[in-house]
């Protein structure tokens, strides 16, 4: 695929004053906002020949506006024959249940081994080029050690449906945690801005002023005495760490999170043989265990579920000995 090149029509007396992206957002429906964003933010959007890379930039009437939307490159991932737990399947997207330990997409010198190199080797050509040279067919991620499940689009259309449905967060997404001690109450919202942590960048943290607002539903499913919890958390908002980050504000940090954990977490009253196990836990307990979103051809509502994996099921086995 060529590169795109498309031309406004001429900024009306009522658009006038209009932020940039929105107005492009209203002039190029085949572009989503966040895809103009981006687009803006490297440089593609252009104004009798001057580039504009500021989003909130206020246009002008009588402005005419080019955006150039650059030809996917070629990947640079290699694919790779990685088997995949694939929940389902169809010309437009693809549900892949994720194993913990498996990086979504390349990046921070990650090449290889990655859910997209595998999706390169399964999806052959038939996947979005949206999301550039390293991302393609992504839509959303979970962290490395989180399991479960995500969606990817497989062509420009499903990329972008899927992508307003996120921005507008009607996603539906539960995960399963498994936590040290009980929340308190057991089942109620923890919301609060999150922004990457001052004091440490590989983490997130919640703050009182900027940030993005994050909102998560929580229920408590099992509990273990006082000492650890299974919890069920429903998404209203999708930000990076967030139910690592809210969890571990309420003092209820997930086992095996090397990065929210508190050292006080290892005085509770474990036996022995058991706290050997939970230190040994080699991720963050969380699992993507289902998914909702509305299919981009069918405009059908579609949810897929997937079983705790062997590890975490294990974990509330041991967990229960102590019950």
């Amino acid at each position: 695929m060529s590169e795109q090149v498309f031309l406004t029509e001429e900024v009306s007396p009522a658009e006038h004053k209009m932020r940039l992206d929105k107005f492009l957002a209203l002039q190029i429906p085949e572009l989503s906002r966040s895809q103009i964003q981006r687009l803006i933010s490297q440089g593609n959007v252009s104004c009798e020949d001057v580039y504009i890379a500021d989003n909130s930039f206020k246009v002008h009437t009588g402005d005419v506006y080019q955006i150039v939307v650059p030809a996917p490159e070629e990947p640079e991932p290699q694919a790779e024959a990685i088997p995949l737990d694939i929940v389902y399947e169809d010309d437009d997207v693809i549900v892949v249940n994720k194993a913990a330990g498996m990086t979504v997409h390349p990046g921070a010198g990650i090449n290889s081994g990655t859910l997209v190199n595998a999706l390169l080797y399964h999806c052959k050509d038939s996947l979005s080029g949206i999301g550039g040279v390293k991302r393609p067919g992504i839509v959303h991620r979970i962290d490395k050690e989180t399991s479960g499940l995500l969606v990817v689009a497989k062509n420009d259309t499903a990329h972008r449906f899927l992508s307003e449905q996120f921005a507008e967060h009607s996603i539906e997404r539960t995960y399963i945690a498994v936590v040290y001690g009980v929340p308190t109450p057991p089942e109620g919202r923890i919301e609060g801005n999150i922004a990457r942590s001052r004091f440490d960048r590989k983490k997130m943290a919640l703050v009182e002023s900027g940030g993005k607002f994050a909102a998560t539903n929580y229920k408590t499913l099992e509990k273990f005495r006082n000492a650890a919890a299974v919890v069920q958390c429903n998404l209203e908002t999708g930000r990076t760490h967030q139910i690592r980050v809210h969890l571990s504000s309420r003092g209820n940090a997930l086992i095996g999170d090397k990065v929210y954990i508190k050292n006080k977490k290892t005085a509770l009253p474990f036996s022995v043989a058991l706290k050997e196990k939970i230190v040994a836990f080699p991720r963050q307990a969380l699992h993507a265990k289902s998914l909702g979103f509305i299919h981009p051809r069918r405009q059908q509502f579609m949810q897929f579920d997937s079983v705790l994996p062997g590890d975490m099921m294990q974990l509330i086995a041991d967990l229960r000995e102590i019950s």
